[in-house]
């Protein structure tokens, strides 16, 4: 791959960007689905469709805010090339592949990210790194479970409350409808933010390649194609990872299903307005230990919630090892 791309080798590189994102997608099935399938809400085959549905049609409601930051808010735009792109997108699609079949949930947007540092500071050093971003992106590493906990924690404790003195017969139905509307919340936020990591990806590979004319753009075909996408993994479905955070983490009831849910749209709903390309993984996992943490301590299984908590913080170091290897490995056919 040369500084110039021919289009086949630039075709070649946008389906590799388009493989991130159905990954994406079929890794983070879990983070829609898994609250409505654990509490027998929708049938998986149906939930996979509608949260699909969800998850493209998120261009509609969110702006690109997100694609900008990982396009020059992590590594230097004067860096980023073909060689760049192609190992950081190598490295996160591997990890991925690799959580997915542990049944891990594990974060594709901090692969993403872990990749791109990775081969930036292969080809330039430590100082291809945009700090500021950088440092943005790892505080929510910790901030957006953590804030997805306590909002769920919060959200029950309160739902518990109020509804003390009601009869279960009564309430419950009325909380699955809400579940449901949560759920979809949440594959929205997942649509809106996930989706654009690869629509920036794509955007900064035209760009350094002259196709975007004189001035940085999403073109709407990349913003449209990275949505479908998007919504084809999730329609395949990761079902190993949907075990793991619908039941192995916690048993969940419609009601902390819903809180849950809730808790984690809040979130992403508002990262992605802010333009930071959070975890729908970390958020949505931080918010189900929180609805299992309400009920009583012994509710979670914390060896299974240690073990996600190991494979969140060693995603960006481990991608970033695999993005340099597949880095110099594109070098020696250059």
């Amino acid at each position: 791959m040369s500084a110039g791309l021919n289009l086949p080798l630039l075709i070649g590189l946008i389906f590799v960007a388009l493989a991130f994102d159905f990954l994406n997608g079929l890794h983070d099935t879990a983070n829609s689905i898994a609250t409505l399938v654990s509490t027998r809400m929708l049938r998986p085959r149906y939930a996979v469709v509608w949260a699909a549905f969800f998850n493209f049609i998120a261009f509609l409601v969110f702006g690109v805010h997100v694609a900008r930051t990982v396009c020059v808010g992590i590594v230097s735009a004067n860096v980023i090339d073909a060689h760049v792109i192609f190992g950081a997108l190598m490295g996160a699609i591997v990890w991925n592949l690799i959580t997915w079949w542990a049944g891990i949930p594990s974060s594709s947007s901090h692969a993403l990210i872990g990749g791109l540092v990775g081969a930036g500071i292969v080809k330039a050093g430590i100082g291809a790194i945009v700090w500021p971003g950088l440092l943005t992106t790892g505080a929510f590493i910790v901030l957006s479970p953590l804030l997805g906990f306590f909002l769920a924690l919060a959200l029950v404790l309160a739902v518990s409350w109020a509804f003390v003195r009601a009869n279960p017969r009564t309430v419950e139905p009325t909380f699955q409808w809400l579940q449901f509307a949560a759920a979809s919340l949440i594959s929205l936020g997942h649509g809106g933010n996930d989706a654009q990591k690869t629509m920036g990806i794509i955007a900064v590979l035209l760009f350094s390649q002259g196709h975007l004319g004189g001035g940085f753009y999403v073109p709407l075909w990349v913003v449209i194609t990275c949505q479908a996408a998007l919504g084809l993994g999730t329609l395949v479905g990761g079902w190993r990872i949907v075990k793991t955070v619908g039941s192995k983490i916690t048993r969940m009831t419609p009601v902390q299903g819903c809180c849950a849910s809730a808790g984690g749209a809040v979130m992403l709903f508002m990262a992605t307005f802010l333009g930071i390309p959070v975890s729908t993984t970390h958020t949505v996992t931080g918010s189900v230990i929180g609805v299992g943490a309400a009920r009583k301590a012994s509710a979670v299984r914390w060896n299974i919630a240690g073990n996600i908590v190991i494979a969140w913080i060693i995603t960006l170091p481990a991608a970033a090892l695999m993005a340099a290897l597949f880095y110099l490995l594109s070098k020696l056919f250059a």
